[in-house]
């Protein structure tokens, strides 16, 4: 298994970070366009359909098309926890369908005086790879998460000026 970090400051209230990411709006949002996204259904832990908050134990179905080439790849994921503790929240997300063997991505979001520091931890397998090849995902997860950091700063950061 092999892991990829990436952290952000952005300039917002933890409260604005948070309830932006907790919502699949905020995935749609930070989502590059080169992936062709499309998210096929959303359920709450309840199996209500598109609640409000992706709780614990809420699953999200979507499907992408990297570049618009070949068919497209089915995503689900489930998220399995998501706490808030004063200044620190977090919620954590496993793909239980797609490309991947194995997926867990931990978004966690700590509050500096005006600031929140976003951390995306992706703890991952490759498919059909070694583990000590793992590390040649991230020629993908760079350009994927340094768009949704800038995207998160443009978005978050824009409606305090």
């Amino acid at each position: 298994m092999a892991r990829y970090r990436r952290r952000v400051r952005v300039r917002a209230p933890l409260e604005e970070v948070w309830t932006f990411h907790s919502k699949v709006e905020g995935l749609e949002a930070l989502t590059p366009t080169w992936l062709y996204l499309r998210v096929e259904s959303v359920r709450g832990p309840d199996g209500e359909p598109d609640p409000k908050v992706l709780d614990a134990g809420s699953v999200v179905r979507l499907s992408i098309r990297p570049f618009g080439v070949g068919p497209r790849q089915r995503w689900t994921s489930r998220i399995l926890e998501r706490e808030r503790q004063g200044a620190v929240a977090w919620f954590r997300d496993e793909m239980v369908e797609g490309p991947f063997p194995r997926w867990v991505h931990t978004h966690r979001f700590t509050a500096a005086d005006d600031s929140t520091h976003v951390t995306d931890t992706v703890d991952y397998d490759l498919p059909v790879v070694p583990p000590v090849l793992s590390p040649l995902g991230l020629p993908f997860f760079e350009p994927l998460f340094a768009f949704r950091h800038r995207r998160t700063r443009q978005l978050l950061e824009g409606r305090r000026q």
